[in-house]
């Protein structure tokens, strides 16, 4: 009796241990198998941080290689910033030397502002005398024509003794130079002193006389 209780005893807990351990089993399996789940799990999430971080950090070196491009670009701007400082620098200088220069040379241009006015003064001045001097020319004429009133061209050939081509040249050009009148209405013509001239001459016999 009591063999037979020990072996149902000894069954019962052979059996209580075979099924314990059997349920442990089965839950190390479990439990394995969620491992391996979250394992993967952890692996895809692994694998997908990796990428972000490859991505962001090709980013990252895009964005720093864009900052290094512009920073060497800025550097290039800033020199030549700097170039046309110095430019704008010595256009500066110059201006504010203009009206020393202009100081410098206004004296000489004034001088020779004044010598072209003296040169055109004295050029006038020749002018003028040769003008009086054609005058006197032709009135060293005059004396021997002696017209007193009106005269015909022969009549005046007889007084000044000329030939008639001489004459008619002296005649013509004291005419021309407005010295002389001529009446065209008669045959020979008739010529007669301007009051101009008659002044001359009156001017002259007093100095003589």
């Amino acid at each position: 009796m009591i063999s037979d209780f020990m072996l149902v005893v000894t069954s019962v807990l052979l059996f209580g241990t075979v099924s314990a351990l059997f349920l442990y089993y089965r839950r190390i399996m479990t439990l394995r198998q969620e491992y391996d789940r979250a394992k993967g799990v952890i692996d895809d999430i692994v694998v997908s941080v990796d990428s972000q971080f490859r991505r962001q950090k090709d980013r990252v070196l895009f964005v720093a290689q864009k900052m290094e491009n512009a920073l060497l670009e800025n550097k290039k701007v800033v020199k030549k910033v700097e170039e046309y400082e110095e430019r704008l620098t010595d256009i500066t200088k110059l201006m504010d030397g203009a009206p020393q220069i202009e100081e410098k040379f206004s004296g000489q241009i004034k001088e020779m502002r004044n010598e072209v006015a003296g040169i055109k003064e004295a050029q006038d001045k020749v002018m003028k005398k040769l003008v009086e001097i054609e005058k006197i020319k032709q009135e060293t004429y005059v004396p021997e024509v002696k017209i007193e009133g009106e005269k015909t061209a022969p009549e005046i050939r007889e007084k000044i003794g000329l030939t008639r081509e001489h004459s008619a040249r002296l005649m013509k050009k004291l005419y021309k130079d407005g010295y002389l009148e001529r009446d065209t209405h008669k045959m020979p013509y008739v010529y007669r002193l301007k009051e101009e001239l008659k002044k001359i001459l009156k001017k002259r016999e007093a100095s003589v006389s």
